[in-house]
């Protein structure tokens, strides 16, 4: 596996605004837990459950969609795996990558089959599938004017704004997301959808170059690495 070079600050675009393809406008107002939670489950039929007082909604994973959370600076390089319309996520350093239902059930499986299963591998790469939730990411509005790039990049630090989850790519009202997530069945080019295998490849590759130079492999071991 060859290194890596310093992700680019324009690796990871910046939040934009959902467009309501039914108004030809832009999403509107209702930026309160409330206004979140109904424009989740009315205009994007997502099902969510109430969060901690003073907290947004949750999203329930395992229905429309699973999510794969990854460091963000793994998963920002495997955006280019996702078509535009697959939603992303950004919460803190984390990165949460929005699959096919089932897709969280397949990880085990699919990462022994890609040899990344090893017991001593510590990929820091989770799913989030049926039974689970992940923080609503608040709606795009003027006060999420942009992100930082993630750890490690050209730019300022990574974190969304004060620390909240957001969209870097947001789902679009009206749409069904379906057809534009990752999934096992676009293995081999059938049909449109992105292929998981090979996303679910290069965040593992990532992961596992983000935990060589978190523990700081001497020269040796990494020469060995980059090698393999």
């Amino acid at each position: 596996m060859a290194g890596t070079a310093p992700l680019a600050a324009s690796t990871v675009p910046h939040p934009r605004r959902p467009f309501d393809s039914a108004s030809g406008s832009e999403c509107g107002a209702g930026s309160g837990p409330g206004g979140v939670r109904h424009w989740y489950e009315n205009d994007l039929g997502w099902a969510t459950v109430p969060g901690a007082p003073g907290e947004p909604p949750r999203l329930v994973t395992g229905v429309r969609f699973d999510v794969l959370e990854v460091p963000a600076r793994a998963g920002a390089r495997a955006l280019r795996h996702l078509v535009p319309g697959s939603p992303v996520a950004l919460q803190g350093d984390r990165m949460r990558l929005l699959v096919a239902a089932g897709s969280a059930e397949e990880l085990p499986g699919l990462l022994a089959w890609l040899e990344w299963g090893a017991p001593a591998l510590d990929l820091d790469l989770r799913a989030l599938g049926a039974g689970s939730a992940m923080d609503a990411p608040v709606r795009p509005g003027p006060a999420v004017t942009g992100i930082r790039p993630p750890s490690g990049s050209a730019g300022a630090p990574a974190g969304p704004v004060q620390g909240a989850a957001v969209w870097l790519r947001p789902p679009e009202s009206g749409c069904e997301v379906e057809a534009s997530l990752p999934t096992l069945s676009a293995m081999g080019g059938v049909g449109g959808a992105p292929d998981l295998v090979r996303l679910v490849d290069t965040v593992a590759t990532e992961c596992h170059r983000v935990r060589l130079r978190r523990v700081g492999r001497g020269p040796e071991d990494s020469q060995a690495f980059a090698s393999s």
